[in-house]
């Protein structure tokens, strides 16, 4: 949100860098209190609403808290808590004070949490009961302090006990110095589909950045963002934050419901909702239903952007935009409203600067695929590296640019089209294959929910396709039906030789298909493999 008041004074000589009261949290709930304090800023699932002077006098109570345990302005505070009330109430107190905000994954437990908390540096936890018996399993490292929430039990672990519901305090002490843009905000761990979790250092400004009015110019202040990602995802906590920027409003759902979708956001009056194209996927496959546009919602952001977006948008009766993202970067290709180009991603937006390279980081030519790097002309616009990594940091910030590992290419009229992350591509006969490209085809038939494309070894060479899917819940998939419907829609050179279905695909703890897993696994003995049932397909001749 630019600084647009004559009145008040520039925080940097910088014109980049926006103020601290627009990008900053502390600020942000502090300015809104004062300027705003009746407007709503959080909308929960059961109807309850936090107006902005609500929300500062219950954060500043937690955050006072929270300093009588020690903590300190910089310092790493680790949160494994489910959505709701606690958990934003502990993101927005721990950043009140200054103190990065580094969530869990619910999920984790094992190697994969010990591991975080390692490498998370932090000396408190704040934890929901149910999950606490998991760290006795581990070496809890420099954990000293646990914050539990709810009046349930937890088992001894060996920390020192508070409850969270008890954390209070008349005042917040003055800070040492102010916090700036620049400083750590958070520590998103990714999925570690290819190896351990890396913990994505974020500045206040690359938040900002992530979905601000340079990146989303379409979402306003007036504007209700529905969240139903967790919140130790960069989809869950970066809403909120968002919002809270524009002085707006979010609302906060504990998860993803198909069948309560449209209730819920009817009831929260929300206007604006960020689809995974599954989630798409799963509300189209829904029968019509008279209440199909009774609600408020208005624009929708669909990543990827599906096939039937066009009808997604008669169906629904919302604008639909598509971006391409991941943790450490910002938002850097977003779409106008209702893009016509068939899988696009959008054109790279103001401020940042987009190249598709080949493996020796040269760019390709239009047209041809490349790995996207990245970078943006403001500071701290995206990562400051991962936590306690410098290898991998070196590694993806090599030559100056963040190497996303996706490749792409790009058209003509500046339009990017994701083909495939670097590691999953497919090489079949001479051929390249993109596993997304391969898994919307297999998608859009009507009994799947959701595939995972791989590749296989071939026994003559390269690669061979294989595809494992799971069903729409209460349909079956009839597999030879299937490969037929496919060779109807697809290359010759596409079509998967083998099938192999699950109740549901193996997942990492934020959700994303776990292909390194399917592909060690193969062709399995449950695999259907079309050419020993008969099912040939051929490449096509054509008379000159």
């Amino acid at each position: 949100m630019p600084n647009t008041n004559p009145a008040r004074a520039r925080d940097f000589t910088d014109p980049r860098i926006p103020n601290r009261d627009e990008c900053v949290l502390r600020y942000l709930v502090d300015r809104w209190a004062v300027e705003r304090p009746d407007k709503v800023h959080v909308v929960w699932e059961d109807g309850e609403e936090w107006t902005f002077a609500d929300v500062r006098r219950r954060i500043t109570e937690k955050a006072a808290g929270l300093e009588k345990l020690g903590v300190r302005q910089g310092d790493f505070v680790a949160v494994w808590l489910p959505n709701g009330r606690d958990a934003l109430l502990a993101f927005y107190a721990i950043n009140y004070l200054g103190a990065v905000f580094v969530p869990f994954n619910t999920a984790y437990r094992g190697n994969l949490l010990a591991h975080v908390v390692a490498n998370s540096g932090a000396k408190l936890i704040i934890a929901h009961p149910d999950l606490v018996g998991r760290m006795g399993e581990i070496d809890r490292a420099g954990l000293a302090q646990l914050v539990l929430t709810t009046q349930g039990d937890a088992p001894d672990v060996g920390l020192e006990v508070t409850r969270f519901d008890d954390l209070a305090g008349d005042a917040v002490s003055p800070l040492d110095r102010p916090i700036q843009p620049w400083d750590i905000q958070s520590i998103i761990y990714t999925s570690g589909t290819t190896g351990p979790s890396k913990g994505v250092l974020s500045s206040y400004l690359h938040m900002f950045s992530n979905a601000g009015p340079e990146s989303w110019p379409m979402v306003g202040e007036d504007d209700r963002y529905m969240c139903v990602a967790p919140i130790f995802h960069i989809g869950g906590m970066g809403p909120p934050f968002v919002m809270l920027a524009r002085g707006a409003s979010v609302a906060m759902v504990e998860s993803f419901s198909t069948d309560r979708f449209w209730e819920i956001a009817a009831r929260t009056k929300a206007t604006v909702v960020f689809l995974l194209g599954v989630m798409a996927t799963f509300l189209m496959k829904r029968p019509p239903s008279p209440e199909d546009r009774n609600h408020t919602v208005r624009k929708a952001f669909m990543v990827p952007l599906t096939d039937d977006a066009p009808a997604f948008t008669e169906r629904f009766g919302i604008d639909i935009y598509t971006i391409f993202n991941m943790t450490e970067i910002s938002s850097p290709i977003v779409s106008e409203a209702n893009p016509v180009k068939r899988g696009t991603c959008g054109k790279a937006r103001p401020g940042v600067e987009v190249r598709l390279v080949d493996a020796n980081d040269c760019e390709v030519p239009v047209g041809e695929i490349g790995e996207m790097l990245v970078r943006t002309d403001r500071p701290w616009g995206m990562n400051s590296g991962y936590n306690r990594n410098p290898e991998a940091t070196a590694k993806a910030w090599g030559n100056g640019w963040f190497h996303t590992g996706d490749a792409f290419r790009q058209d003509e009229d500046g339009y990017f089209y994701f083909v495939d992350r670097v590691k999953d591509a497919i090489r079949r006969r001479g051929e390249n294959i993109s596993s997304f490209e391969v898994e919307v085809e297999v998608c859009a038939h009507p009994a799947v929910r959701e595939a995972a494309a791989i590749a296989v070894p071939s026994e003559f060479s390269e690669d061979e396709v294989m595809v494992v899917v799971a069903p729409v819940p209460g349909q079956a998939i009839d597999v030879p039906e299937l490969a037929r419907f496919l060779i109807d829609r697809m290359p010759y050179f596409m079509v998967p030789r083998y099938i192999r279905v699950m109740d549901e695909l193996p997942k990492t703890p934020s959700a994303k298909v776990l292909k390194a897993d399917l592909r060690s696994e193969g062709v399995t003995a449950d695999t259907w493999d079309r050419e020993k049932a008969g099912m040939r397909v051929r490449r096509e001749s054509f008379a000159g």
